[in-house]
């Protein structure tokens, strides 16, 4: 298939360095850093994607990025994160019963040390989304890193909330998709497979209750997360090269349903927990990531659009159960007219809210 704008594309970034930096975690996963340096500054920014997106997300040629708007903001050397949830990876199509845990603990303690290997002492600020922003506020207030000067999580924190009908898709999911179905992974390209296969199957079903739109990735990426028609964002905030199936999918590919269990896990408690508190691999992290959050000085900028319908209000729930702990640390943004992924893939984003970001950003900065 043709696609309208290339996979993995670099064109949305243009007059700054670019170099791609590659390492490995404890566990023996080869993940990357990519670099964008347009000028020596002593603020570096971290872009952390969420699961079944990538780097992508932040460089994309269709309307002003994130990335370039950071370089032409001041901050001119910008790093991007592709860790295992990403969807430049085959991690999410293997049958590896992942959870976050091993991100917070492997991935991002990982990153922070090859990043620092390249800036040194410099400060470092970390915009991160969905659940690269719970895993990394994991790692955060898990004590499994330091040094970070400021973050901006968008769409959820460390307590994950969700719809009754989310609920229902945690609860159920999982063992119907591998036991029931065969299937290990959800994929918003599902609607390409043969006919009449499984995955063909499905997407044909999800799509017969989507009648909000024609395009299937979208259906599927509504089924795979949260509740609404459509779930992830606002239809009208998305640039039309956007809301197309190919690209769709590009930029939102398969995931993992073992993650679908320790999110399940997190929201029946109400807070970022261990999946697995038993495993030895994660012994060093606290089966309750709140525990100590109060003595993390890091300030955090919660971000949410009011219409999010994955994680609804779980970064206003979050800000406020901070702000007890540590009063006036953090801030909370709540975007009018935004859902959960749109404030940052959105057409208008860079000037709705990337100029919030920027604020947030330059305030901590040196």
């Amino acid at each position: 298939m043709e696609h309208r704008i290339p996979r993995y594309t670099l064109e949305g970034v243009r007059g700054a360095e670019v170099s791609v930096h590659p390492f490995s975690t404890e566990d023996e996963l080869g993940l990357t850093l990519t670099r964008f340096h347009g000028e020596d500054c002593d603020d570096v920014v971290l872009l952390v994607h969420g699961l079944t997106s990538s780097s992508d997300m932040f460089v994309m040629p269709e309307h002003r990025n994130l990335v370039s708007f950071l370089l032409d903001g001041g901050f001119g050397d910008v790093w991007t994160l592709d860790f295992r949830m990403s969807n430049r990876y085959p991690y999410n199509l293997e049958t590896r019963r992942q959870s976050l845990d091993d991100i917070a603990a492997f991935d991002h303690p990982a990153a922070m040390t090859e990043l620092r290997r390249h800036v040194g002492a410099r400060r470092i600020h970390v915009i991160a989304h969905c659940l690269g922003s719970v895993s990394f506020q994991m790692s955060l207030f898990g004590g499994a890193l330091d040094g970070v000067t400021s973050m901006v999580a968008n769409s959820v924190g460390l307590t994950p909330r969700v719809s009754a009908w989310a609920r229902v898709k945690l609860t159920l999911g999982p063992a119907l998709l591998e036991y029931g179905l065969g299937l290990s992974h959800l994929d918003p390209r599902f609607n390409e497979a043969p006919p009449f296969t499984r995955r063909r199957l499905l997407s044909w079903l999800v799509s017969y209750f989507h009648p909000e739109c024609r395009e299937p990735a979208c259906h599927m990426q509504s089924f795979m997360w949260g509740s609404g028609r459509p779930a992830m964002y606002r239809h009208g905030n998305l640039a039309p090269r956007t809301h197309v199936h190919e690209r769709l999918a590009d930029l939102n590919g398969a995931a993992d349903v073992n993650y679908y269990r320790h999110i399940g896990k997190m929201v029946r408690a109400g807070r970022a927990v261990k999946c697995d508190p038993g495993n030895p691999l994660h012994a060093g992290l606290p089966d309750d990531y709140l525990a100590r959050a109060g003595q993390v000085t890091t300030p955090v900028l919660f971000m949410t659009g009011d219409h999010n319908d994955v994680f609804s209000d779980s970064n206003i729930v979050c800000h406020r159960i901070l702000s007890k702990r540590a009063p006036g640390r953090h801030e909370l943004q709540v975007l009018p007219g935004y859902g959960h992924i749109d404030p940052l893939i959105g057409r208008n984003a860079h000037v709705d809210v990337f100029p919030r970001i920027l604020d947030f950003l330059k305030r901590h900065a040196g």
